[in-house]
């Protein structure tokens, strides 16, 4: 029997309604914005707030390498001077798997831990939020992947993110890897959104150039993205904007002197904000090609997007002209007078400019012909069941998309 193929035009109808029906979700179900505290020793700060909020013994999530470099140590003594209990769970890795989330649990258990702090990267962050979201909800991860799936109110979260980039620190989702399919699974929930964060500057001068390069496109990603969505609005433009317009000037100075506070401040704040604004507008085809290079060869996200997000603006670039344009004149690209077409391609040019200056590379070393029908596959998958695009995509233009990032 032939497998019946939907047309063209009815993909596109489908797509459409799916997304009308997301952006009545987001209207209908706004999402909460955790306290922030903000500048050098904030993370202390935070702690004290622990206190005021009743927390007598918390999980700390984190990875082993932070831990080991002592990047805890302040946190952790601020939290016995307070007599706020503690135990530390470091065993998260790059895309943590279900395992390490269960394992987590287990432990937040045992200890009797009444809330959860996600300290470090990203994938520290996300573990923390699922393992927060476990405690209280005794279902599998898998019954927590999807939309609203989080019946019960996690433990209190709190966060002390170490890197400027996935803004998970205010967003409602977090994503952690299916050990069944090697894919990256969103569990999205207003819930999950972080009772309060620190955005610590002094704890992110230590990071390599490289991991400033690629966390900090994330972020840039997250904002262009977003502001660029078919649902963005104008509290989120305000601040994919804002994020923008920060990352542009202050992550070539954050990725050239690592210990400039006022850089590395200003990212984060740019992060922060660029987070609110998907967690409302979403995102787009970027995520959904950088998540397939994720689950394929464990590319760093950051540095997945950073790649990708040149040849997505390429090709969004017709439908979103005016959106980039208005980009370009927000960072000084060019004026109100000035032909449309042409500042939205300079503002694209502007990114892949920025890409050189901080080392980014135009192509995926690791990416195998074979494989993109598969990752064009995956990523249209996610992308037309979750992102409200600005020019939709097909099978054929996105498996010609992932191969410009062949290396010749």
């Amino acid at each position: 029997m032939k497998r019946l193929i939907m047309p063209f035009a009815l993909r596109v109808l489908l797509y459409k309604f799916v997304m009308v029906m997301l952006k009545l979700v987001t209207v209908f179900i706004p999402a909460p914005k955790p306290t922030i505290y903000s500048g050098s020793g904030s993370s202390l700060k935070l702690c004290e707030s622990l206190k005021f909020m009743g927390v007598t013994r918390i999980l700390i999530v984190t990875d082993e390498m932070l831990s080991k470099m002592g990047l805890l140590d302040a946190v952790k003594k601020q939290l016995e001077e307070l007599n706020i209990g503690y135990v530390v769970f470091d065993k998260v890795v790059p895309d943590p798997g279900y395992q390490i989330v269960e394992d987590g649990v287990a432990l937040g258990q045992n200890e009797h831990c009444d809330a959860v702090l996600g300290f470090g990267g990203g994938s520290s962050l996300d573990a923390a939020k699922v393992i927060a979201a476990r405690m209280t909800n005794a279902v599998s991860i898998k019954k927590l992947v999807g939309v609203l799936k989080v019946k019960n109110p996690p433990v209190p979260i709190f966060t002390i993110p170490t890197t400027a980039g996935t803004g998970s620190e205010t967003t409602i989702a977090a994503v952690v890897s299916d050990p069944d399919t090697n894919q990256k699974t969103p569990v999205i929930d207003p819930k999950l959104v972080p009772v309060a964060a620190s955005l610590d500057p002094d704890l992110m001068t230590g990071l390599p150039p490289h991991i400033t390069a690629a966390t900090g496109m994330d972020a840039l990603t997250h904002a262009i993205e977003s502001y660029i969505s078919r649902h963005a609005a104008p509290d989120t433009d305000v601040y994919a904007l804002s994020a923008v317009k920060m990352i542009m000037k202050y992550l070539p100075v954050a990725y050239e002197d690592g210990a400039n506070l006022e850089a590395r401040e200003a990212m984060a704040l740019a992060s922060f904000y660029a987070g609110a604004a998907f967690t409302k507008a979403n995102l787009g085809y970027v995520h959904a090609i950088a998540h397939q290079f994720g689950a394929f060869y464990h590319t760093p996200h950051g540095l997945a997007n950073a790649i990708v997000l040149p040849k997505v603006l390429d090709y969004s670039l017709p439908a979103a002209s005016e959106r980039l344009a208005q980009l370009a004149k927000a960072t000084g690209l060019g004026g109100e007078s000035d032909d449309e077409q042409a500042l939205a391609r300079k503002f694209v040019d502007s990114v892949k400019e920025l890409n050189q200056k901080i080392g980014i590379p135009i192509t995926l070393d690791k990416l195998k012909q074979e494989d993109i029908p598969a990752i064009a596959k995956g990523a249209l998958k996610e992308a037309h069941y979750l992102y409200p695009v600005p020019r939709y995509m097909n099978f054929k233009q996105c498996t010609q998309m992932v191969s410009k990032m062949l290396q010749q």
